[in-house]
């Protein structure tokens, strides 16, 4: 593949709602986890600051359509507005759009539904604010973009994956520019009681709930997080460039379980081999990991990563320890720390993990996410 500029990128997470903000956040050694009341339980999650939250009711009080979307649409509005005027692109051009998500509309799909157990009867709206395709629709809408505009659900990895596309569209010819990235908003009671129900939520108690990368750890520690990530696309490498891909790859394993990934991630090594296909391994400086903070997910990515580089591993890093796992926009953000990587030529240590030795200077990033259904995805970044 030919390299892929990218312009621009933005998000809104635990971490912060600009590049500073959330590179002076990966720079501490405080996470971004707290005690959250539900209807029947209190749980660990990450949330987005109250003071960011204003910037999303801002957003929903602009215009009376707004007040009924959910609050993934309101954050990939918030980001994408953000990485479009960064790149200096036209409202009203013809650049595609595919932001996707894992969970969707889950906060109001759940109080559509419990209005109905209720009443017998659904609201007026309950159809076209809860559909998969609503998040890039209305944000086609925000931006009057004439381009095409797609969403789609391939849980954790759905963010690489939308960035998968925009790469496809582009390398086709059919598009000049996309807009990619994906957006989630699970800290619901019925998302939380899904993932309690698996076994893989957080009970720890003193210290940091989330444990991503702690290869010691005897219990499972995965926390949910919210929030949206994106970055813009282009055909052209200019002055504008941040950063390049310059490959990616993918990969899906058979399961023996519906949430299982083999011991040595096979879908991992195949997605990273893929990416780095046309490069020297050694080329490769960090790699931004999926590590969900689970005991097999942290455990079967770290070894696939010993499986493809053999005794010469690139520096380990990821951010799931710090505001948890958001997701179908986990992805996305596993990038954006890439990219504040390459710009400030500084790697993001984990503080429970073990050491390692920092590079003397960051070319080349990998990035990984992988979700259930055995579905991973590598990205090459580069200066």
């Amino acid at each position: 593949m030919e390299p892929i500029s990218i312009s621009a990128f933005a998000s809104i997470s635990p971490l912060g709602k600009t590049s500073k903000e959330v590179w002076n956040s990966y720079l501490d050694n405080d996470h971004r986890i707290s005690k959250r009341d539900f209807k029947n339980f209190t749980e660990w999650t990450a949330s987005i600051s109250k003071e960011d939250r204003k910037e999303i009711e801002n957003i929903r009080n602009s215009d009376n359509k707004y007040k009924s979307l959910d609050d993934t649409v309101l954050f990939a509005i918030y980001a994408s507005r953000k990485a479009v005027k960064d790149a200096n692109w036209t409202t009203g051009d013809d650049f595609g759009i595919n932001i996707g998500s894992s969970r969707g509309a889950t906060a109001l799909f759940e109080k559509f539904h419990e209005e109905f157990l209720e009443t017998g009867t659904s609201s007026t709206l309950s159809s076209p604010t809860t559909t998969l395709g609503n998040i890039s629709s209305w944000i086609a809408h925000d931006l009057k973009s004439s381009g095409p505009e797609i969403s789609h659900s391939i849980t954790c990895s759905t963010a690489l994956h939308s960035l998968l596309n925009g790469v496809a569209w582009i390398q086709a010819g059919m598009c000049d520019k996309f807009i990619v990235g994906g957006s989630e908003a699970p800290l619901t009671d019925f998302t939380i009681a899904q993932m309690k129900a698996l076994k893989v939520y957080s009970k720890e108690t003193e210290g940091n709930p989330c444990k991503a990368f702690d290869l010691e750890k005897t219990k499972n520690t995965m926390v949910l997080g919210e929030g949206a990530a994106v970055v813009c696309l282009e055909n052209e490498i200019s002055d504008k460039t941040i950063a390049k891909i310059e490959g990616v790859g993918y990969a899906t394993e058979v399961l023996k379980h519906n949430t299982s990934v083999t011991a040595d991630a096979e879908c991992f090594q195949k997605s990273m081999k893929m990416a780095c296909k046309h490069i020297n391994l050694d080329e490769i400086d960090a790699i931004v990991m999926h590590a969900p903070g689970t005991i097999k997910g942290d455990s079967s990515e770290v070894n696939a990563i010993h499986k493809v580089f053999c005794n010469k591993i690139p520096f380990l890093t990821t951010n799931k320890w710090k505001i948890g796992h958001t997701f179908g926009a986990s992805g996305l953000l596993n990038l954006e720390l890439g990219l504040l990587m390459l710009q400030h030529q500084k790697v993001i240590e984990v503080p429970f993990a073990m050491k390692q030795t920092p590079p003397k200077q960051i070319k080349k990033v990998l990035v990984n996410a992988v979700g259930f259904g055995g579905n991973a995805v590598t990205v090459l970044l580069s200066l």
